[in-house]
C-alpha cells in the first residue's frame, strides 16, 4: 500500500530535499506539493493525502491555523506530520491542540522522517523524542479546570487508568509493565478508548486528558 504524502513548506529547496529522499521509498509516493498554508489546505482538500509533511512558518496562513482548518472537516482529508526548525514549545502544543498527530524537527535524520510518516499513516501519533516530554511536563503545569466531559464516563476504569498513563508519555510497553498485563492488551485498551472518546490518535489523548484537567499537575 502506498502512502501519499503533500509536501507544504514555502521553500522550495526544502521541498526538493524532501522529495528526494521520500521517492527513494518504494511504499511512498509524494502526491503534491505547497508553498503556503491557503494552498496546502485548498490541496489536502482536493487529493486528500495519507500525510501532510506541515512547516510551521508559511506566508498567508501558517501551519498551524491550516492544521486547524484541515481538522475541523470530520473525517479530515489528511493526518499531519508537523516539520519545523523551531525547537518551540509553543508551537508543539499548538500543533497538538490544532490536531496534528506528530511534531518532528526538520534537522531530523532521513531515517526519521520516514519512519514518521509511517507510524503517522498507520493511525499512531508521534512526538520528536526531544521534546516529547517537556512537552508533557508544560500541559501538566497548564492544567484545564473544566469538568470532564460526558464522554469520558463511558470508559471503563481500567481505560481511564491507561488513557492516563498515556497522558503521562508511557509507552504501550512501559503501560504494560506497570498495569502487570500484555502489551496487546494495553494496546486493545488504547484502541477503545480512543474510539469512545472520538480521538484519532494517542497525540490527542495527551490533549484532551490534560485540556480537561483529568492528570494532576507534577
Amino acid at each position: 500500500m502506498t502512502i501519499r504524502v503533500l509536501l507544504a513548506d514555502d521553500q522550495q529547496l526544502v521541498r526538493t530535499g524532501f522529495r528526494l529522499i521520500l521517492s527513494a521509498e518504494p511504499d511512498i509516493e509524494v502526491a503534491g506539493e505547497a508553498a503556503d498554508g491557503v494552498t496546502t489546505v485548498a490541496t489536502a482538500r482536493r487529493i486528500r493525502p495519507d500525510v501532510t509533511l506541515m512547516d510551521v512558518r508559511m506566508p498567508g496562513l501558517d501551519g498551524i491555523s491550516a492544521t486547524q482548518q484541515l481538522m475541523c472537516h470530520s473525517p479530515p482529508p489528511t493526518r499531519v506530520l508537523v516539520l519545523t526548525t523551531f525547537d518551540v514549545d509553543s508551537y508543539v502544543y499548538d500543533a497538538l491542540r490544532a490536531g496534528a498527530s506528530g511534531f518532528l524537527l526538520k534537522n531530523s535524520p532521513p531515517e526519521d522522517l520516514i519512519k514518521a510518516i509511517r507510524v503517522i499513516a498507520s493511525g499512531a501519533a508521534l512526538l520528536d523524542p526531544a521534546v516529547t516530554l517537556r512537552v508533557i511536563e508544560q500541559f501538566s503545569r497548564t492544567p484545564s479546570l473544566r469538568p470532564a466531559p460526558p464522554e469520558f464516563g463511558l470508559l471503563t476504569d481500567r481505560e481511564r487508568e491507561v488513557l492516563l498513563q498515556v497522558a503521562r508519555g508511557l509507552s504501550n510497553a512501559e503501560i504494560a509493565a506497570r498495569l502487570y498485563v500484555s502489551e496487546a492488551t494495553v494496546k486493545s485498551h488504547v484502541a477503545r478508548l480512543l474510539a469512545k472518546l472520538m480521538l484519532r490518535d494517542r497525540a490527542q489523548a495527551i490533549v484532551y486528558a490534560y485540556d480537561h484537567g483529568l492528570v494532576e499537575p507534577h
